[in-house]
């Protein structure tokens, strides 16, 4: 079995890249080969409105069937690569099958951290990566009064909201001081934590897991390391992800977290591609340096470029990294990374619920946080690109529209 581009990974990255390559009139053969037995299907939902109830699965498949039959992509589900040949262009798949490649993709993802404490694989420990994930939660759901979300970042946040609003009691556990943390300012983070708590959810900053007390191999509590117990019939974890990169790394790619690629995307490896949230990348809007970017914008954007540069056409990945997030009638838009700030604008009333926090570097404009605050996100955009220096008084006029101060 030999196709001219393998595809390893279903989600969002691997169906881009398929897509992009047609749309580049590419006319050799493609196979996508996912993990999972579903066809290639939208993510952010499974901790949002798929897990709500308020979309089915049908509605978050990114093409329907006939969409991968007509454009002659050929789906391989239910399969795992465990081994990757540069040399032979060949994949090994978990039933021993080689599958031969002009051009490999490497589309893979990551596996959810799990919690290394005693009870971490219980029944009714949850994380949220894939549908059946999401189903297994659904299908518990009715008969759970208490749950602990362990994470404070945008998984836990969003699951912590879905469960507030159906009704059960809520405890979210973050380890660190403070919420979102690692992606987001100080402002940001009291702002959820108020409203989580508003909602209902026991928001607990700084605490350590011990373990999950299990009863007959069943999830009934998690133990804080001071020893408390909080009762709970589900526990879903949200503490990040394991960058899938394993057959990569050792058939020889250059990467530690995540595989390394350049601008366009290649590997170290000859014809290997790595794109999303695997791809460890230097980013312009980390002033350079490499980092991973879990989301959807960059899967679909490094797709793209990887499909071009494979159908012979000139791309370059340089895209403005975009994010978001809704909890309850919230909606945040990220333009930019924070990371490496060192002064932050409020424009805006948090208590209005609608409102900006604007990062600053070195007086430079780097990134917005927008909450129901489109416009802001919207017209931010050019200060983040073109890293424009504004007077920080009139960035935190809110009667002053972004693309006045944008010129």
């Amino acid at each position: 079995m030999h196709y001219d581009v393998v595809i390893v990974g279903a989600g969002h990255g691997g169906a881009q890249a398929a897509i992009a390559l047609r749309q580049a009139k590419f006319e050799g053969s493609i196979a996508i080969i996912g993990a999972e037995p579903e066809l290639p299907y939208e993510r952010p939902p499974l901790s949002k409105e798929y897990f709500s109830g308020e979309k089915t699965f049908e509605r978050i498949l990114i093409r329907p069937a006939a969409f991968w039959d007509e454009r002659n992509v050929t789906m391989l589900t239910s399969t795992q690569v465990t081994a990757v040949d540069p040399e032979a262009h060949q994949v090994t798949t978990d039933t021993g099958a080689t599958i031969g490649y002009g051009h490999l993709v490497w589309a893979a993802g990551g596996s959810p951290r799990r919690l290394a404490c005693a009870g971490g694989d219980a029944v009714g420990v949850h994380t949220v990566r894939t549908r059946t994930d999401a189903d297994r939660m659904l299908a518990e759901l009715p008969k759970v009064n208490r749950a602990v979300v362990i994470g404070g970042g945008y998984i836990g946040l969003e699951a912590a909201a879905v469960l507030a609003k159906a009704g059960k009691q809520v405890v979210l556990l973050e380890a660190l001081d403070r919420v979102l943390s690692r992606v987001a300012g100080e402002p940001l983070s009291r702002f959820f934590e108020a409203e989580h708590r508003t909602h209902g959810v026991d928001v607990r900053l700084g605490v350590t897991v011990d373990c999950i007390e299990a009863r007959d191999g069943k999830a009934g509590g998690v133990r804080l390391a001071g020893g408390e117990l909080i009762l709970a019939e589900l526990v879903i974890v949200g503490i990040g992800i394991v960058p899938a990169v394993e057959p990569l790394i050792a058939a020889g790619a250059e990467g530690g977290n995540g595989v390394s690629v350049d601008g366009h995307c290649r590997t170290s490896l000859p014809d290997i591609f790595a794109i999303g949230d695997c791809a460890l990348h230097a980013n312009a809007f980390a002033d350079g340096m490499p980092v991973r970017l879990e989301s959807v914008q960059n899967a679909h954007d490094q797709a793209t470029v990887a499909a071009k540069a494979i159908a012979g056409i000139e791309a370059h990945y340089d895209a403005v990294p975009w994010f978001w997030s809704n909890q309850y009638d919230l909606k945040l838009q990220t333009v930019g990374l924070s990371t490496g700030h060192d002064a932050t604008v409020v424009r805006g009333d948090p208590a209005a619920r609608s409102f900006s926090v604007i990062y600053l570097k070195d007086g430079q404009v780097i990134a917005l946080d927008c909450v129901n605050a489109t416009k802001d996100y919207v017209q931010g955009r050019k200060l983040v690109v073109e890293r424009m220096t504004i007077d920080p008084a009139r960035l935190a006029d809110a009667g002053t529209p972004l693309k006045e101060l944008a010129g």
